[in-house]
């Protein structure tokens, strides 16, 4: 959710997928032999929110040759460091909400009706980006067999998080989104025997247990009713969603070889061909409320998630575009930080609670 962020790291996965940078010649989706390797998308969730944007610059994923950078005039500056704060402050923003949202019993159960929305906005935000007044990408066709392998996998990459953040908390959500750089790391060494130098392996380690430990500590019983938890099914999405977004970290960086394809004209191609495929399923799987006994401020959360998502797939472009990756990896961190610390302070828990202690090392070994 629509949350790539994340996160990301930052994953709400919110139903969100951003885009990763580009030059002319990709702008046209035209390759050249000094740029063999296309970068990937970013999901959402995510509302990942730089979780796989950051992977790619850990190594874990082929990227683009790095190109000399020229001097940014002060104008640019100032409009690059306003999307960044836009950016975060719609991913927070992302996140929070569809907390909100899941959090009412009649809503909760009707995900892939939410996702198909957040696509739909996915699409919409990048049809304006491809017109004429904006010209940010130019729009390419594939046959539709070709990319549904991919629309299913960027399917379960928004619905299993959502569907954690769902049935968590906030904190354990976007700290359990840590795991997804591991995660591709084994499974780029599983199907590609690509291997990470010792020290990052060794950064991985504390990340990796400081997640279990809010795993266990989150979703321990409280006698405490104010006090938020996580349950067993929350935990069980979680890394489900984990998985599922790995795999769709994977399938990104191969399709875009495959098709010759950049980060946008792919995703301009997946996200309405998602949506098509969700009307079919969610008759069958979506336990729908009542619709004219949703209150009014439901509706007006729903419409500030589309909003958001689209606020924050507009912002990642000019960010990549004017700063470069090491800033958005910044951000990504920036943002992970805040949503974790802000669902701490509305989970009810003490300062003193155990769990805190896993969250600064997870935390401390992504970024190390």
């Amino acid at each position: 959710m629509a949350e790539r962020s994340t996160d990301r790291t930052t994953s709400t996965s919110s139903s969100v997928t951003e885009a990763e940078p580009y030059d002319e010649n990709e702008k046209h989706g035209i390759s050249s032999e000094t740029d063999e390797s296309f970068t990937k998308l970013k999901s959402p969730e995510d509302l990942e929110l730089g979780d796989e944007d950051d992977i790619e610059r850990e190594g874990l994923l082929p990227a683009e040759q790095e190109k000399p950078t020229q001097p940014t005039p002060e104008g640019s500056v100032r409009s690059a460091f306003v999307w960044m704060v836009v950016n975060t402050l719609a991913t927070i923003g992302i996140v929070f909400t569809n907390k909100a949202i899941f959090s009412d019993p009649s809503l909760k159960l009707a995900q892939l009706t939410f996702a198909a929305f957040h696509f739909f906005i996915t699409w919409l935000t990048l049809f304006i980006l491809s017109r004429p007044r904006f010209a940010m990408f130019t729009p390419r066709r594939v046959a539709i067999k070709e990319i549904v392998p991919l629309a299913v996998a960027m399917s379960l990459n928004v619905i299993l998080p959502n569907l954690s953040l769902a049935f968590s908390t906030v904190t354990f959500y976007q700290v359990a989104r840590i795991l997804l750089t591991p995660t591709v790391a084994l499974m780029n060494y599983v199907l590609y025997k690509s291997t990470l130098p010792r020290n990052a392996i060794y950064a991985l380690v504390p990340a990796c247990a400081g997640v279990g430990m809010v795993s266990y500590y989150d979703s321990l019983p409280t006698a405490d009713a104010s006090v938020k938890t996580t349950s067993s099914l929350g935990v069980i999405f979680a890394f489900s969603g984990i998985f599922a977004s790995s795999l769709y970290t994977i399938w990104i960086s191969s399709y875009h070889k495959k098709l010759q394809m950049n980060s946008m004209q792919l995703l301009f191609n997946q996200a309405p061909l998602a949506a098509f495929m969700l009307l079919y399923v969610i008759p069958f799987v979506d336990t729908f409320p009542v619709w004219t006994e949703v209150p009014v401020n439901r509706w007006v959360m729903i419409m500030m998630s589309g909003l958001f998502a689209c606020i924050i797939n507009m912002s990642q472009f000019f960010i990549i575009a004017q700063t470069g990756p090491v800033s958005s990896t910044v951000v990504g961190h920036v943002k992970t930080c805040s949503i974790v610390a802000l669902g701490w302070l509305t989970s009810g828990r003490a300062v003193g609670d155990k769990s805190v202690i896993g969250v600064f090392i997870a935390i401390g070994g992504i970024i190390t």
